[in-house]
């Protein structure tokens, strides 16, 4: 594969690639790291590339597994997760709502962070960056009904995990 089609195919991905690692991360220039390793990686593969249905699906899964790996390396030298940049709307809420919203996106937020891995990565995969389940199955290399599961359970923990804290702070 030359420049000009690695550009064509598999560079369009580079935004939702950071996106994604991003979200596993929590640390933008790790998430260019990983990014560029993936890009590095599918660069060698040169020609096999053209043996796989779907070069998105394949540079997801390089990046969840580069991901894993480095949250591995990280966790063993007491790595502090940072909090994601919110963006502002253009309504321009109220600082009670803005800080309100805050609060809860940060303890959605902590939620994910204490799934099982597979269900922080298939919810970040179906609600934040929005795929479709056929796709999860590609790059999970899992059964589309097991994701469904997955998804539906880590769903109900974030839920209960917000209602108990609602609970908790109402008493």
């Amino acid at each position: 594969m030359d420049l000009q089609n690695f550009q064509k195919e598999i560079w369009i991905y580079r935004n939702k690639l950071l996106r994604f690692a991003n979200q596993l991360l929590h640390q933008a220039s790790d998430a260019e790291d990983i990014v560029q390793e993936v890009f590095l990686r599918m660069w060698k593969m040169g020609e096999k590339l053209n043996e796989y249905n779907s070069k998105e699906a394949l540079a997801m899964q390089i990046t969840k597994n580069l991901c894993a790996d480095k949250r591995k390396l990280k966790q063993s030298q007491n790595y502090a997760l940072e909090d994601n940049a919110y963006r502002t709307l253009s309504d321009a809420p109220s600082p009670h709502k803005t800080t309100e919203l805050k609060d809860t996106k940060s303890w959605i937020d902590f939620a994910i962070t204490q799934l099982p891995e597979n269900q922080q990565v298939i919810i970040k995969l179906r609600d934040i960056e929005e795929y479709e389940f056929e796709e999860i199955a590609e790059i999970l290399k899992m059964d589309i009904n097991a994701i469904r599961v997955n998804l539906s359970r880590a769903r109900k923990k974030i839920r209960d995990f917000l209602t108990e804290k609602e609970n908790y702070e109402q008493k």
